[in-house]
């Protein structure tokens, strides 16, 4: 199993809040929503675009079954997989 380990750190210092990541898995995989539509609806009716939103996904390396240098990706029948990933939030 890995040890829990920093991965990622955002912050916004107008606002004063941060997000840090923390996981025991090898990857993190960064989504902006760069390809989101203009003028999307969503949820009560609110518009978004391009870059509306973030997601930090921790996982394996994409590509990792078919790359030996990768960190593995397997799981055998029976195996359990165990992962931790802490997500925290702080105001100044």
């Amino acid at each position: 199993r890995r040890a829990l380990r920093p991965v990622a750190r955002l912050s916004h210092s107008v606002i004063g809040i941060s997000l840090s990541v923390a996981t025991t898995e090898p990857g993190l995989q960064v989504y902006t929503g760069d390809a989101i539509d203009a003028g999307l609806i969503g949820l009560d009716q609110i518009t978004y675009g391009p870059r509306s939103g973030l997601a930090l996904e921790t996982q394996v390396w994409p590509d990792a079954p078919n790359r030996p240098d990768f960190p593995s990706a397997f799981l055998a029948a029976g195996d359990v997989l165990h992962q931790e990933t802490v997500y925290q939030f702080r105001l100044r």
